[in-house]
């Protein structure tokens, strides 16, 4: 079933569960994790990042991604991640995704307002949710052109109203790309947060944080992770194990489907530890 933000996060942000937004690179993660998603009854979010938007584009994104969402028993949301540009943004909507992130992350308040707006006021026109950013999520490797930078809690309820978003990803000490957690959350920032708006918020960076910080921050106003490379890890490790075992094998979707299990049973874990408990299906 095709959602998009607004169906499920509003639910989950007054919860004591999340939605897990996983980022996907081909039909192996995307099956994957849909069938995680179904066999826990939970809903799930299939992002797409910059860099399989920059390899194979929206359109051809959306042509896979679409008709899985679609013909799945559970809700399915397909996402546009961390996008700058709004040309990318628009193409997107066109082609079919049921949200998208504009992250202006990096620009002044003032033009984030402005140009998250005029996202908004296009994908709200076709029933297409929006994120966006205040404050920067680093990254572990570090890039020139991301700020590592806090949410302000008195900017938070600016741009909240002004930008008109449905869910609002915070900088409160996550960061993307860790291999292992430990990143030191900031409660206290998040509760300012939280106390100036109403949104349902996103942390982005899930892999970098400890179990427990995961269990107390999904009780509160965070209805929203971004989980990309855990799975990853899981998935690529499970193919150099395979390729390890049988040297004289080369086909991509031999040793795929060999590490598929690897890769849903990841998802299984990360979707079961941002979820409250609920009836859990059969498997097919």
């Amino acid at each position: 079933m095709l959602v998009t933000l607004n169906d499920i996060l509003p639910l989950e942000a007054q919860s004591s569960s999340a939605v897990a937004c996983c980022n996907v690179f081909g039909i192996e993660e995307a099956k994957a994790i849909i069938s995680a998603a179904e066999h826990l009854n939970r809903p799930v979010i299939l992002a797409v990042n910059k860099d399989m938007v920059d390899l194979a584009g929206v359109e051809a994104m959306a042509g896979l991604l679409l008709p899985l969402a679609e013909s799945s028993d559970t809700q399915v949301c397909v996402h546009l991640d961390h996008c700058y540009e709004e040309a990318i943004v628009y193409r997107a909507i066109h082609a079919g995704f049921t949200s998208v992130m504009f992250d202006g992350s990096q620009l002044p308040l003032e033009e984030n307002i402005r140009r998250t707006r005029q996202v908004v006021n296009v994908a709200h026109a076709v029933g297409v949710s929006v994120e966006g950013e205040l404050g920067s999520v680093p990254y572990q490797e570090g890039r020139d052109h991301i700020k590592s930078e806090f949410t302000a809690s008195a900017e938070a309820t600016i741009y909240a109203n002004e930008s008109g978003i449905d869910a609002l990803a915070v900088s409160v000490g996550n960061v993307h790309r860790m291999t292992e957690a430990g990143s030191p959350i900031d409660f206290a920032l998040l509760e300012e947060i939280e106390a100036v708006t109403t949104l349902p918020l996103v942390i982005h960076g899930t892999t970098g944080i400890t179990e427990a910080d995961l269990l107390r921050l999904k009780t509160q106003r965070i209805a929203k992770f971004n989980v990309g490379t855990t799975l990853r890890m899981a998935f690529g490790n499970a193919i150099r194990e395979a390729m390890e075992i049988e040297p004289d094998k080369f086909d991509k979707q031999y040793f795929a489907g060999k590490a598929i299990p690897a890769l849903q049973q990841e998802a299984i874990r990360v979707l079961s530890l941002l979820s409250s408990p609920r009836p859990i299906r059969e498997r097919r």
